[in-house]
């Protein structure tokens, strides 16, 4: 008999260009320029010649936008799950107070249902920003699952080259000071377990996977980073990191961002951010070389059927209990 292959879940962090130039401290993100309506086209055709479905988190204020409602309904059309990224975009989210995260979670989700015709009950931190608050506000919205952690030990150094390459002020460095997370971040679990909440109650988190024991990440964008030095190098750093989530039975969640498929001809103002000097043909090679790897080695799954896999046949979860810092 043929072995089941390993689960495992694909996302896009459907984040648009306004909100690459909001964080990075550019002028003229207030107007909201967008991709959008190259960057999901592109997207959807490429998903749907591999035949694979993946879940999409969308910003709410794109959403908000009349225009962009056609270009979002056709991500469900397509067959495709949506879930909610935050209303405003915005990483320093942790230091929002628990009323202020309920309505950025409540108004994200009523923009994306009426673009979408779909109420969202997954979600993902901007910049991979969580809190306790955010935890609870979740579950008692009946969310299905988090997605906001990172686990590795390098997000200072990602944190520290962005600033970098911006045009940030200190106060504006110091409302972004968690970005991408922190150096605990490395120290939680890579396979997905439940955080024990203060009301008693619990909630899935599903980490964005990054490579079993040595907790790099091997996520897209960094896949395409590497092949500007090698597209050896890139292909057997993506070998390398199934072949350790298949020794250690790790699902991988991996994740995919807009920029994964567009170049600077695209994007001008984005030019700032790695990889973008990798142009549009050969990301859309880069994407279907990792996703056919994927699909060979793992079962792809949208994160909600994911998730199902892990709440209903995997039962050995444990609740996670610990202390963790808001």
């Amino acid at each position: 008999m043929k072995k089941k292959k390993i689960p495992a879940c694909i996302s896009l962090d459907l984040d648009d260009k306004w909100s690459y130039m909001k964080v990075h401290g550019d002028d003229g993100w207030e107007s909201f320029p967008s991709y959008l309506d190259v960057v999901i086209p592109i997207t959807l055709d490429l998903l749907d010649k591999l035949d694979i479905k993946i879940t999409f988190f969308i910003v709410g204020q794109d959403a908000a936008i009349e225009k962009n409602h056609p270009i979002l309904k056709s991500i469900v059309e397509r067959g495709h799950e949506v879930a909610n990224h935050s209303f405003h975009h915005e990483s320093w989210l942790k230091t929002y107070s628990k009323d202020k995260i309920e309505e950025e979670i409540r108004i994200a989700e009523e923009a994306i249902l009426k673009a979408t015709g779909k109420r969202t009950n997954m979600f993902r931190g901007p910049g991979f920003s969580w809190s306790n608050d955010l935890l609870e506000v979740l579950e008692t919205r009946d969310y299905i699952f988090d997605a906001s952690i990172l686990p590795t030990y390098i997000s200072p150094l990602m944190r520290r080259y962005y600033f970098w390459k911006s045009k940030l002020s200190k106060e504006q460095k110091k409302s972004r000071s968690e970005l991408f997370g922190s150096f605990r971040e490395g120290f939680y679990p890579l396979k997905p377990y439940r955080w024990k909440l203060h009301s008693g109650k619990t909630l899935l988190e599903i980490p964005v996977t990054t490579m079993p024991v040595f907790k790099i990440p091997f996520h897209l964008s960094y896949l395409i980073y590497i092949s500007n030095i090698s597209g050896a190098l890139m292909k057997l750093y993506l070998s390398f990191s199934v072949f350790m989530c298949k020794l250690t039975r790790t699902s991988p969640s991996f994740l995919l961002h807009p920029l994964d498929l567009i170049g600077s001809k695209e994007a001008p103002e984005l030019e700032f951010f790695p990889g973008m000097n990798v142009q549009r043909e050969k990301k859309v090679k880069i994407f279907e070389t990792v996703l056919t790897k994927l699909k060979k080695n793992f079962e792809l799954l949208p994160m909600g059927k994911f998730a199902e896999e892990f709440s209903g046949k995997r039962k050995e979860i444990k609740i996670k209990e610990e202390k963790r810092s808001s």
